[in-house]
């Protein structure tokens, strides 16, 4: 119980007022830009990913670009998106002028969301740091974990109750950057073997940062995870808060 105060107490105190209403927006019209460039360790599941997402927008009435192509990463081809996704992207992948393009995307006003392994992702950049919110440091094997819905309110949580049990494999991190975060899910360390965040281990969060919007999450390791319904509510509702005024 002691933890799990810690970890309400933490998150209402990085939480503004702003960040709690977590109404839903329509993607109808929007356009996402998927992109899965591995420098490093690539997850079977990209291409499961990929899939979600051209399902998703089908369903949602978006459009959605998938690539590994980083020269897309330039003014001129990022004008025409509103969220940029790092979906399990490890490794040195941008250069400096395509660095330059999505921080000059996100002054426009828009938005990115980093899936799973995005904070594998650029550890050299410490702007990209503080756009993600924190660097992979290690994890130990998948397992069965019991989640904490900090935010009930945020609509890429709000369909899961207040404790929650996935197979997932499980991101310690570091280098957090907790400034203007705000935590919508948390691991709960007593519940499995591995973890080195015990006072509190945060698993999802948002914020504005860099003139838009940002949101990040560390499930999605496994194929299968892409497929399940309660996974595709929780991107859905992450890129429903991106895009909403």
């Amino acid at each position: 119980m002691k933890i799990i105060s810690r970890l309400l107490l933490l998150a209402c105190l990085l939480t503004s007022q702003s960040m709690i209403e977590g109404n839903a927006q329509s993607l109808k019209g929007q356009s996402v830009l998927v992109f899965s460039k591995t420098k490093g360790f690539r997850h079977s599941s990209i291409e499961n990913g990929k899939q979600m997402f051209l399902e998703m927008a089908a369903q949602e009435k978006f459009k959605v670009d998938t690539t590994e192509d980083a020269s897309i990463f330039n003014t001129k081809s990022l004008k025409k998106y509103d969220v940029v996704v790092f979906l399990s992207t490890t490794g040195d992948v941008l250069n400096e002028e395509q660095q330059n393009a999505l921080i000059e995307f996100m002054q426009k006003g828009k938005s990115f969301l980093g899936i799973h392994a995005a904070t594998d992702t650029e550890y050299d950049w410490p702007w990209f740091n503080k756009l993600v919110g924190a660097y992979f440091q290690n994890h130990p094997k998948p397992q069965q974990v019991t989640y904490i819905n900090l935010d009930s309110t945020n609509i890429s949580v709000s369909h899961w109750p207040g404790r929650f049990n996935r197979l997932e494999e499980i991101y310690n991190f570091k280098s957090m950057q907790p400034e203007g975060l705000h935590y919508v899910l948390a691991a709960d360390e007593n519940s499995y073997t591995g973890g080195t965040m015990p006072e509190f281990h945060p698993a999802a969060w948002c914020h504005s940062f860099g003139g838009g919007k940002a949101y990040y999450t560390a499930l999605g390791h496994h194929p299968e995870t892409y497929a399940d319904p309660d996974f595709r509510k929780h991107i859905l509702g992450a890129l429903q808060w991106l895009v909403a005024e």
